[in-house]
């Protein structure tokens, strides 16, 4: 019983008495004043779950002691108050579950035991597209083709919510899950009634997306795993996890004027990624944070991903407080979180002042300047002074690559030798809209305000606003060939925007509401005009996109964009202004005022103080209560969709929705390890091959595989919708695996896109192709790779596609951490080359076969041997299974039949 543990003591606020796990009843025996904020968290975890056989009190021991200098890895066992899904990797996730029950009862189990017992929250915000923009009813236009694409989905999670307990939807055209997250569905400490006691623990989650982390700004431990890993955590299962490096951040001073939270979180993204930080905890301490709004806080947060750290935490304070009240939480509540934390010694900064960390590293707020970040990367931060200059390098190093979409055999030709097509220099002519204009290298096609790591911030969303104002009373317009949209993360936003009179200010240069949802910053930019396109392709011209998101891997925005850009709302509004990267913002004019003379960017950025003061005008609690009082409810088209009421489902024939195979023939024990022999290589990929490069994501190609197997169930190009929407067909999914158009694939060289050389005859063919007819030959595949393999989102995809495919292992320089976890998730083998190998120190060129002997639990690295035309050879590769947990889900085939077979177990 609670009542007994040692460490539960009681805490009373306005006569009303409250029971907590208290972190300093071990304070005789541990300094725990040592601990950074992010470890007590985790403690608490522990002592609170002690009774568990998960919790050793060894762990308890381990971390209360916190000895930075003990090289020994601890594994823990970490429970999330909750978990929040968006609804492309949230649909997935939903289907495994009403997969997992049909599962049980084939295993003669009560289907009922497949059920959250965690509070779990989808909001549906991955599906809008951006099909129209720059026009007032572009909203209600790409609003209707969403919900038409996405009927059969929003069907199944219609049913998931009345079927699974402890489940709850937020409807389409609501906000993004984070800012969502963030504004709304954050308790910062959980208030719950278990027993006779009402207790009293830190909120804490997982969630089915790398933006997860942005929930971090407001001081709740959180971050992104992928969807299977969301599903064992659904079903109560702990996460397992190594005790953290955590490398604490000291910010000092105040930003500049003219710069904004955007350009800090770039600089701040660069400094970790050069420091190394992946796989750790970053802790952000110092008297620069009281000057960070939770605004500013949960825009660094957000980016965790992109700095490379499994969370970028920050200190409940008075300005949680002051965002607590802001957006309309209740009082009682706030008091308590308040009174809480200050019990626990985890309230504002001053309770970091003793932590201790593993890292120290330092950020001068004051030497913070105007930036973008890339074109490929979002760690690759550009001073806006630099910007023009950098793009003119990038440009000039550009390869004239061929992609073999509509012709294998010639880039196959030309990879040989053959020559190549040279680039045609000069610009081209564009008919479109009534204007007629030259298309150039440089110019920015698509401007996206987007994605909640900034729309989330109100500073710069007036900002922007304001610029858009200024713009327009000088007479500046946006150049003809800009793609323009706007799409919050909140309802919220639209509210503080009208009544600042702003709204009608970004219409006027064609920033209209396209959607609230992530729209471009995912991929769901939609087509650009057909004019516009077709002049990309004929000249093979290297445009670009400027977007306020978080992602700008290549072929993430747009399939015909190479260059991608992050920048600040304001400055997207800027470059569409400008038009073209070639354009030095700082020294040359946007263009020319109403007589004649030239507007500097100078000219139209509004200051700190008419921000501020137009964000204290506009934006009250009111708002945010009101908008949120019926976020759960859809509308009618929502409401009347049919759903089927029953606790199994009834699998119509669909092709968004369908029962994934990962389940056949299961049974009541795992079968032994297997060796894998006589492998062939699917691909052999070079460094930073990220999820978006591995998933399928974006639009579907018209001439893929995936394509095919639609026109064969008679969908029409026009209703094809992206692989997103559709990641609950695994038919699909596995047929847009490794099909990204910027993928390079060294075993067909000279070619971008899903392409492989199937072996031992070196047929070119998709990888698709290749994979079944190794598959229907018998014989396994495995997959090469170099450094940062399945950096990026959290995509579960990502290794549900290989699975499908026959890839039973990786060999790889290094990992990121989500994709690591899925690999064994899905039971794939994670391998890693030791120290001084890789592929071309072996000298692997994919065209050998692979054997790897069966492997053992505890064992850390395994003999891999190679024959090919050069003979035969043997190395050690380390594996990758870092945990006994991992181990047991890896020997179970995966851990969603691991968690299946345990809870059929259960009584």
């Amino acid at each position: 019983m609670q009542q007994a543990s040692p460490y539960l003591k009681s805490l009373t606020l306005d006569g009303e008495q409250f029971s907590y796990y208290a972190l300093d009843s071990l304070s005789k025996t541990h300094d725990i004043e040592r601990l950074p904020f992010a470890a007590k968290i985790l403690l608490e975890n522990l002592l609170r779950h002690s009774a568990e056989e998960f919790v050793q009190e060894d762990d308890i021991n381990k971390l209360a002691t916190w000895d930075i200098n003990d090289s020994a890895t601890t594994e823990i066992a970490f429970v999330p108050s909750r978990v929040v899904l968006q609804d492309f990797t949230g649909v997935p996730a939903v289907v495994d579950l009403a997969a997992m029950r049909d599962a049980m009862v084939d295993l003669g189990g009560d289907p009922q035991k497949i059920n959250p017992l965690k509070p779990v929250e989808l909001v549906i915000d991955h599906s809008v597209m951006v099909d129209y923009f720059a026009e007032e009813d572009a909203l209600d236009k790409n609003t209707a083709m969403e919900v038409q694409r996405n009927k059969e989905r929003y069907q199944f999670l219609r049913w998931g919510q009345q079927a699974f307990d402890n489940f709850k939807v937020v409807p389409p055209g609501k906000g993004i899950v984070h800012q969502v997250n963030l504004e709304y569905l954050a308790r910062v400490t959980f208030i719950e009634e278990q027993d006779d006691q009402t207790l009293l623990y830190p909120d804490t989650l997982v969630g089915t997306d790398s933006h997860t982390t942005m929930i971090n700004g407001l001081g709740i431990l959180g971050w992104g795993v992928g969807g299977i890993e969301a599903e064992a955590a659904m079903l109560g299962q702990p996460v397992t996890m190594l005790i953290p490096e955590v490398v604490g951040m000291e910010i000092t001073g105040s930003l500049p004027p003219g710069t904004t939270a955007t350009d800090l979180v770039l600089t701040i993204t660069q400094k970790l990624r050069e420091f190394g930080v992946v796989g750790k905890f970053v802790e952000f301490y110092g008297d620069g944070v009281k000057h960070l709004t939770i605004a500013d806080r949960a825009t660094i947060a957000n980016m965790a991903p992109e700095y490379g750290a499994t969370c970028g935490i920050f200190p409940l304070d008075e300005q949680t407080e002051t965002y607590l009240r802001l957006t309309g939480r209740d009082n009682r509540n706030i008091d308590l979180i308040k009174a809480y934390a200050q019990a626990q010694g985890m309230w504002g900064s001053d309770a970091q002042k003793t932590a201790v960390y593993h890292a120290n590293l330092h950020i001068d707020l004051s030497d913070v300047v105007t930036s973008i970040a890339g074109p490929k990367r979002p760690q690759d931060r550009i001073a806006l002074s630099d910007a023009a200059a950098e793009f003119d390098t990038w440009l000039s190093e550009q390869e004239k690559l061929i992609i073999t979409t509509e012709d294998p055999e010639k880039g196959r030709f030309e990879s040989e030798g053959g020559q190549q097509v040279e680039k045609n220099e000069e610009s081209s002519q564009v008919d479109y809209n009534g204007q007629k204009f030259s298309l150039n290298d440089g110019a920015v096609v698509i401007a996206a305000i987007t994605s909640c790591t900034n729309t989330s911030n109100p500073s710069v969303l007036i900002a922007a606003g304001l610029l858009a104002k200024k713009a327009s009373e000088m007479g500046l317009s946006v150049k003809p060939w800009v793609k323009t949209s706007f799409a919050p993360g909140s309802q919220v936003v639209t509210e503080y925007l009208n009544k600042a009179n702003l709204t009608h200010e970004l219409e006027n240069l064609g920033f209209h509401l396209v959607g609230y949802g992530c729209t471009t910053c995912i991929g769901n930019s939609g087509p650009l005009p057909e004019p516009i396109s077709a002049a990309i392709r004929k000249e093979k011209l290297n445009v670009t996109s400027v977007l306020s998101g978080n992602r700008n891997f290549e072929g993430r925005i747009h399939s015909d964009v190479k260059a991608n850009y992050l920048a600040s709302p304001p400055l997207v509004i800027a470059y569409a202004l400008a038009g073209n990267m070639h354009i030095d913002l700082l020294k040359e004019p946007l263009g020319t005022d109403k007589n004649g003379k030239p507007v500097y960017l100078r000219d139209i950025w509004p200051s700190n103080e008419e921000i501020q003061a137009l964000v204290t005008d506009v934006v009250n609690s009111e708002m945010f209560s009101e908008r949120y009082s019926h976020i759960f409810e859809g509308d009618e088209t929502w409401n009347n969709l049919d759903v089927v009421d029953s606790e199994q489902y009834n699998w119509p024939e669909s092709t968004y929705v369908k029962k994934p195979t990962f389940f056949d023939g299961i049974t009541q024990q795992p079968e032994a390890i297997d060796a894998i022999s006589n492998a062939r290589c699917l691909l052999k990929l070079g460094d930073t091959v990220t999820t978006d490069h591995i998933s399928p994501a974006g639009s579907i190609a018209p001439d893929g595989p995936a394509a095919q197997y639609l026109r064969a169930h008679g969908v029409e190009e026009h209703d094809f919708n992206s692989f997103g929407s559709r990641r609950g067909n695994h038919e699909i999914m596995m047929r847009g695996t490794f099909a990204n158009v910027r993928l390079k694939n060294q075993l067909a060289p000279g070619t971008e896109g899903g392409w492989t050389r199937f072996q031992p005859s070196a047929e070119q063919m998709s990888v698709f192709d290749a994979a079944m007819k190794y598959q229907e030959q018998g014989t396994p595949s495995i997959v090469i790779a170099g450094k940062e393999y399945g950096t990026g989102s959290s995509r579960d995809w990502a290794a549900k596609g290989p699975l499908l495919l026959g890839v039973k292992a990786v060999i790889a320089e290094s990992y990121e951490r989500i994709h690591r976890s899925n690999l064994i998730g899905m039971g794939i083998l994670p391998l890693q080359f030791k120290p001084g190998d890789d592929a071309q120190t072996l000298k692997l060129d994919g065209t050998e076969q692979y054997s790897i002997s069966a492997i053992e639990k505890g064992q850390k690295e395994v003999c891999v041997s190679v024959k090919g035309e050069n003979g035969e050879f043997t190395f050690d590769a380390q594996i990758r299974i870092d945990t006994p947990n991992e181990f047991s889900y890896f020997n179970d085939g995966g851990i969603l039949q691991y968690v299946l077979r345990s809870l059929n177990k259960k009584a």
